[in-house]
């Protein structure tokens, strides 16, 4: 994939919510590093990224992703995205609630070779874990 070329949206529709998990190998780089606060046991890199996907689609399995505005310039992606699930498998020690969930992100990504090289982001995650019962409100 050349720069600006989609990568991000790729990630959403086809891994994150499609279980393609074969393209995080395709289109991230080994050592690529992650700017945003892990989860709880998250490892750096290609293996923190395949451990998100797994956490998000474990407890979320009807995931959905709304993407909007997607920008691009040279190597750099950007978006804001809003996932939506029911919440009926385990998140992060937290056992499934039931509850139907929206929450919102920012992901810039940085493209080296076709491959994400670079990620910064801001998940609304407070927000989430008020709504499946963590936190209260």
């Amino acid at each position: 994939m050349a720069e600006g070329s989609g990568l991000m949206r790729r990630f959403y529709e086809e891994v994150l919510v499609g279980g393609n998990l074969d393209l995080i190998d395709e289109s991230v780089l080994e050592g690529m590093q992650d700017h945003e606060d892990p989860m709880p046991g998250q490892p750096p890199g290609k293996d923190g990224v395949k451990f998100y996907v797994n956490a998000m689609r474990t407890a979320f399995p009807d995931l959905t992703v709304k993407m909007d505005p997607v920008l691009a310039d040279g190597e750099l992606e950007a978006s804001h995205v809003v996932l939506s699930g029911t919440h009926t498998g385990e998140f992060l020690g937290i056992p499934a609630s039931g509850k139907n969930v929206e929450f919102s992100s920012v992901d810039i990504i940085r493209i080296e070779d076709g491959k994400v090289a670079e990620h910064w982001g801001a998940s609304d995650t407070l927000s989430l874990m008020q709504q499946i019962g963590a936190v209260s409100a």
